[in-house]
């Protein structure tokens, strides 16, 4: 039976030209999907392929306008029997965000696969086709069902609760935690280091149609109230403190932010270091404060919209939703 995949194209470095093979500087979303499934087209891949361009930008331009509609794409091909998996090409920069997004609100019956590339298409070592040619082993492969959405680069594969970008240059841009790796991939070989873990094939959360306002504060030496203060506004619905070691923050900030949550404004304590677990605190069930535990601060950010659009405001009940994770 043919392998028949979707591929939602985004932009990003994968679709970008420079102009020069040895150029720094070059134009993100540059390649239309057309013309990309043209090109890998002689790579001899075992899948069908199919695209539809939902944008053709740099990632950091991404967001709910695009999040919408990419969302709404991958239900309607998930939900289409002739279909098998679906690609999601995107740029580097916020595909950790996309990623968790779209595992949070997609259900996980079929592979969703999110790959990107840290080199333009003309540049000497472009890894775009290699990476893309990886994400189809993946997305082909039935055992990826059950995994949420997955990330796909530099030869490994990553739960999009885990990955996160590590590095602006080189092509081992990404790692993972908790976990680091769940699989590892190239075009010819697929190896998991475990069996599927979504315990359900629904999805955890629906896609609202607008996301709540949630600031993530950065936390850092000397950051005081006033600085906590000059970043809530009046259409703030929570708050994510990035904060120091495990989700720490000075005390004039934290009393700061204890007025917001006994104020019934959601704070999530995370970290701003790369592999940070903020576990609960005896001092969190008092400030009303709640631990992000694995999730980075722009995760947790996306939990929290999620949480709030859906009308929960407790803190206990946010606390055990971020456990879950």
């Amino acid at each position: 039976m043919t392998t028949r995949l979707t591929v939602l194209a985004t932009g990003g470095t994968i679709a970008g030209i420079a102009g020069s093979a040895i150029a720094h500087d070059y134009r993100s979303g540059e390649i239309g999907i057309e013309d990309y499934l043209e090109r890998v087209g002689g790579l001899g891949l075992e899948a069908e392929l199919s695209g539809t361009q939902i944008a053709n930008i740099d990632s950091a331009d991404i967001g709910p306008s695009v999040w919408q509609p990419l969302h709404d794409a991958a239900m309607a091909t998930l939900g289409d029997q002739g279909c098998h998996g679906v690609i999601v090409t995107h740029g580097t920069d916020t595909l950790e965000e996309t990623a968790f997004l779209l595992d949070q609100t997609l259900p996980a019956t079929k592979p969703v696969v999110v790959v990107g590339a840290m080199r333009p298409a003309d540049a000497v070592g472009y890894d775009g086709l290699r990476n893309f040619a990886n994400a189809v082993r993946v997305a082909s492969d039935p055992d990826a069902a059950g995994r949420g959405v997955l990330v796909v680069m530099g030869d490994r594969v990553f739960a999009a609760r885990d990955v996160y970008k590590v590095r602006t240059r080189g092509t081992e841009a990404f790692r993972g935690f908790p976990r680091e790796s769940v699989g590892l991939v190239t075009p010819a070989s697929l190896e998991w280091f475990g069996a599927p873990w979504r315990s359900a094939p629904e999805a955890a959360f629906g896609l609202p149609e607008a996301l709540p306002e949630v600031v993530i504060v950065y936390a850092f030496a000397g950051l005081d109230a006033a600085g906590v203060e000059r970043q809530i506004g009046e259409a703030t619905r929570g708050v994510v403190i990035a904060g120091v070691g495990e989700g720490n923050m000075p005390e004039s900030a934290r009393q700061a932010l204890v007025v917001l949550a006994q104020r019934g404004i959601p704070v999530v304590r995370a970290s701003r270091a790369d592999e940070g677990l903020v576990n609960r605190e005896p001092e969190d069930e008092e400030n009303r404060f709640v631990a992000a535990r694995a999730l980075n601060p722009q995760k947790a950010r996306i939990l929290l919209q999620l949480l709030l659009a859906g009308g929960e405001n407790d803190p206990a009940a946010i606390q055990r939703a971020f456990d879950g994770r």
